[in-house]
């Protein structure tokens, strides 16, 4: 019995996915739930298993390829024994099927409020309104981009980040020369000028020996996210140091004992997590995000935490961090970044981050200045922790030091507030009274 293999929906606001990876060939046997490929998203990239036990008979969508959710991907003969799924494939642990086009499902707890429907707005404006993610219209709200003047490259007409940046480079470009902007570009293609673009002549770029690599998708995800958290938000930043003596020889005393009573292994950086929840508490515009010239303050603290992988960068969230002890904050650092290398997460665990932490240090770095993850309107840096000569009460002693740079959204994070925010946390960092066993 041959059973469809289709490209599953990843979330709410994800209409497509791209084969990064086929996990196995055509005349490959499969168990049901193995590993069958690999796709890439605007919000995660995941593993997707195979929803019967059989032979792979057939790959439709070849690596690299973008489709929309429910396409048929590929085709398995099934066992003789195995019976076909209700649904045409298992998407990864956690993640709901899809409903058909048009049909109601439950409202979810957590979903934000709907649009308020504008007044006077009739049903034939309504139905002729651009389809687009809650992420997209806000990011065309924020740059004042009417989405019915811009042409959906995306699944179904969709319009997409890809469009938005193009938008707002064409409006750029035709306000410095005086042309009318041009029309979007095809879907998938980094068009927009001067956005993802090097803005040098391309002649200047191809010279003497070289080869040419394209941009992953994850690759393409970032640099688009990275240029549109540039255009967005004015950067500011703060640069600090605290003195990490007392936490590092804290750590160093209980190390094998946390490992041994609790299954884990202790770092650094659950101490600056709890650091930046508490001073989070005392300046919650810091836990804030923007909507329009309404600041969004949040009561949850969802720490954003970055892990490095092999072909970039992802952000799991660490959620309600403000109500978890330090050994559930060291436990759910642990998880979120093995889930992360390994391609477990869910969708929705990369999504409603408050607030986010990146960890240059752990490479060496000193100290870096991080672009902000929106929506946050701040994120933390830290630097490695090295042993450096400082005056303490008028003498030089050894100290374990560490450099911190807060990068903050200027337009609701102004600078006395950011420096308040990091001397709570040098404070709390240096004055460390928790007990962690």
């Amino acid at each position: 019995m041959a059973v469809d293999v289709v490209m599953p929906q990843m979330g709410e606001s994800i209409f497509e996915g791209t084969v990064t990876k086929w996990l196995k060939k055509p005349g490959d046997q499969v168990a049901r739930d193995e590993p069958l490929f690999e796709i890439s998203t605007d919000k995660v990239d995941a593993e997707i298993p195979a929803p019967v036990a059989g032979v792979l008979k057939e790959i439709k969508v070849s690596e690299g390829q973008t489709v929309p959710v429910q396409t048929v991907v590929a085709v398995i003969e099934a066992d003789g024994s195995a019976s076909a799924p209700e649904t045409p494939a298992k998407a990864p642990a956690g993640q709901a099927t899809p409903a058909p086009p048009g049909a109601a499902g439950p409202a979810r707890a957590d979903a934000p409020p709907q649009r308020v429907e504008r007044s006077g707005e009739s049903g034939a404006e309504k139905a002729a309104e651009p389809h687009s993610s809650p992420l997209v219209r806000r990011l065309a709200e924020e740059n004042k981009i009417d989405l019915a003047t811009v042409r959906g490259t995306g699944a179904g007409g969709r319009v997409s980040k890809q469009d938005i940046l193009a938008a707002m480079a064409a409006r750029e470009s035709s306000s410095a020369k005086g042309a009318p902007p041009p029309a979007a570009g095809p879907a998938g293609t980094l068009h927009a000028p001067g956005a993802l673009e090097p803005a040098v002549p391309r002649e200047r770029v191809y010279f003497g020996r070289y080869r040419v690599e394209a941009m992953s998708v994850m690759r393409q995800r970032i640099a688009e996210h990275m240029v549109a958290s540039k255009r967005v938000s004015p950067h500011v930043y703060s640069v600090d140091e605290a003195d990490m003596t007392r936490i590092a020889q804290l750590r160093g005393a209980v190390h094998d004992e946390f490992l041994r009573r609790h299954g884990v292994k202790l770092t650094f950086l659950p101490f600056f997590v709890r650091a930046c929840v508490e001073a989070v508490r005392a300046f919650p515009t810091v836990n804030a995000s923007v909507d329009g010239t309404n600041i969004v303050l949040h009561e949850d603290v969802n720490i954003g935490i970055a892990v490095a992988l092999d072909n970039g960068l992802i952000v799991p969230v660490l959620r309600n961090a403000e109500e978890k002890s330090f050994l559930g904050i060291q436990r759910g650092i642990n998880d979120l970044a093995e889930r992360a290398r390994t391609k477990k997460l869910n969708p929705d665990e990369v999504q409603q981050s408050t607030f986010s932490i990146t960890n240059p240090g752990i490479f060496g770095g000193l100290l870096g200045l991080p672009v902000i993850n929106q929506p946050n309107v701040a994120i933390l840096a830290i630097g490695a922790i090295q042993k450096r000569p400082v005056v303490v009460d008028d003498a030089i002693a050894i100290r374990s030091m560490v450099y911190l740079t807060l990068s903050y959204d200027h337009r609701v994070v102004d600078g006395a507030v950011g420096h308040q925010f990091m001397q709570r946390v040098k404070q709390h960092l240096e004055n460390w009274n928790e007990e962690i066993l």
